[in-house]
């Protein structure tokens, strides 16, 4: 009998990538206080990919201390210029995010840990480089128009499965990666633990 596999996310986007690779699992929220575990990190001086790292490791913990099987905890971060940008709460600050971005690099990092018994067995970091193409204001309100509230749900205001594909120039790296969930070696762990078939 294989182990229990669950998910410590709320995320659309992580749940779909699961079910997507017909990946049987449950979700539980970990309940991880994210912006205080940033402000501390941040302060002694973390890299925005030693965030996403840190914050995937306490999301498997928290929820393996309680629930027998694999706990897979994940988190992306997106960096700007050096600097870690969070998700915007409104439309107008989406519509500044993307100002921000047009026509410039970023990066984002993606983190996966599992975790069992409370304890990490497995991690793994990703990192994909984006470049937003020089997109017109008139691009931007009808691409604003489009996703509406969608846009909030990752950090940097696209979905690249969606029309957030067209605000972009070049992209380097996996598209799991970008999803916020990065598979491959996460399959292998899984076909290793015998949750899926090898």
């Amino acid at each position: 009998m294989s182990l229990p596999l669950i998910l410590a996310s709320k995320s659309t986007a992580r749940r779909a990538v699961l079910e997507g690779a017909g990946v049987p699992f449950e979700s539980a929220v970990a309940g991880v206080d994210e912006d205080a575990v940033k402000i501390g990190l941040l302060a002694r001086g973390a890299t925005p990919r030693e965030v996403a790292e840190v914050l995937a490791e306490q999301k498997a913990v928290r929820i393996s201390q309680d629930r027998p099987g694999l706990v897979i905890g994940a988190d992306q971060t997106l960096e700007f210029e050096g600097g870690l940008y969070d998700k915007v709460d409104s439309l107008a600050a989406a519509r500044d995010r993307l100002k921000l971005l047009r026509g410039k690099p970023h990066q984002l990092h993606s983190a996966v840990v599992v975790a069992r018994d409370g304890a990490p067995i497995w991690r793994e970091t990703v990192s994909a480089n984006l470049a937003m193409r020089d997109f017109s204001d008139a691009f931007l309100e009808t691409y604003l128009e489009k996703e509406g509230e969608a846009a909030l749900g990752s950090v940097g205001c696209y979905r690249l499965e969606g029309q957030g594909a067209q605000l972009f120039a070049r992209i380097e790296g996996d598209y799991f990666t970008i999803l916020g969930l990065p598979l491959l070696g996460l399959l292998d762990l899984l076909r290793q633990h015998q949750v899926l078939t090898a």
